[in-house]
């Protein structure tokens, strides 16, 4: 089946989302998806954009959605790089800024894209083992690299890293690109945009999806000196000039434009993390620290996978990795309040089988 492939693709694993189910419905706690709808503000500019003008191609700069960015993050639109998701950023950065032949550092449980794209890319990548608190380890990140891709907060696991570690790898690594994918940024991490002007080697990468709780439109964004953002539109223009549509760019542009809704959704998020946090603890499981929209936990009595399948049974679906040390974790998204209830209640009864 594989005779016409490329041989570059012919063994390669490609990346698994998450279950999307059609069959019945489920309490989603397996994405990372924002529990909470778009602001009014933004759902209206969407049905504005979806009119007439769609026989029209999108502007290919994003020029009004760059310049909202820009105001919002105190930084120039040149700038700012705008695409179809934070997933296809990332996947320019890898095309932009490494080259063949020069080793990527990642470590190694963080977003499993990484190793996807450096392979389809025919990339060198070493993966750094994160300590036995899924900490990173910075001094194995400080030079000689041909880059650094960094996840803050970290993906599975949640767990930040500090400024002042982010810097010491910027400058370690002086001569390569270091990129921090900061996805989940808004939920507790210390972000990196404000080193931007310092440091011309440093790429942060967004998405809208999470926060903003646009999933569904599918936008992303990266920051960095403007000589960097050239070469992402270098690659973006010689791929698709036009990989932002229309209505996207409209919505997007008006979440960011409406922060105090983006605000008061975010310390929503963060205080049912909490809670939902200190009722599993109560349960015995351990929770590691998160400044994400999710919980990464386990526990010494009830095997994950077990736990996987009695929670999808009872209509609740969390995420599981058949990998080495986390194939005992799972990771819970944080949904609304009544949500994270049933979930520990149903979770509470599983456990109980077990101890």
């Amino acid at each position: 089946m594989k005779e016409f492939w490329s041989d570059r693709i012919r063994d390669m694993v490609p990346y698994t989302p998450g279950e999307q189910p059609r069959d019945r419905k489920f309490i989603k706690l397996n994405t990372n998806e924002n529990p909470y709808p778009p602001s009014d503000g933004t759902l209206a500019a969407i049905r504005d954009a979806a009119g007439a003008e769609l026989r029209r191609y999108p502007d290919p700069e994003c020029t009004a959605l760059r310049e909202a960015l820009a105001a919002f993050h105190g930084l120039t639109p040149e700038q700012i790089f705008v695409g179809n998701g934070s997933d296809e950023v990332l996947a320019f950065c890898f095309q932009a800024f490494f080259t063949p032949g020069r080793t990527v550092l990642f470590p190694d449980i963080t977003y499993s894209f990484y190793p996807v794209y450096a392979s389809l890319f025919g990339q060198d990548y070493r993966e750094i083992p994160l300590d036995g608190d899924f900490g990173l380890p910075v001094e194995a990140f400080l030079g000689g690299s041909g880059g650094v891709v960094i996840a803050n907060p970290n993906a599975p696991t949640g767990r930040d890293i500090p400024l002042s570690d982010i810097r010491r790898i910027l400058e370690a690594n002086s001569e390569a690109a270091v990129l921090v994918d900061e996805a989940y940024v808004d939920f507790g991490a210390q972000s990196a945009v404000e080193l931007i002007g310092g440091y011309p080697n440093l790429v942060v990468v967004r998405t809208m999806s999470k926060s903003r709780s646009l999933a569904g439109l599918r936008v992303g964004y990266a920051m960095g000196n403007a000589g960097l953002i050239a070469a992402l539109n270098c690659v973006k223009n010689s791929f698709n000039s036009y990989t932002l549509d229309r209505v996207a760019q409209a919505g997007a542009e008006a979440s960011v434009r409406d922060a105090d809704y983006f605000r008061a959704v975010v310390a929503r998020v963060v205080r049912t993390r909490d809670a939902a946090a200190a009722r599993l603890k109560e349960l015995g499981f351990r929770v590691y620290d998160s400044a994400a929209n999710f919980l990464f936990i386990s526990h010494d009595k009830a095997p994950a996978r077990e736990l996987l399948s009695g929670l999808r049974e009872r209509g609740i679906l969390v995420r599981w990795w058949d990998k080495p040390r986390i194939d005992n974790c799972l990771r819970v998204t944080i949904g609304t309040d009544g949500e994270m209830e049933t979930f520990c209640r149903v979770i509470g009864e599983l456990v109980g089988a077990y101890t």
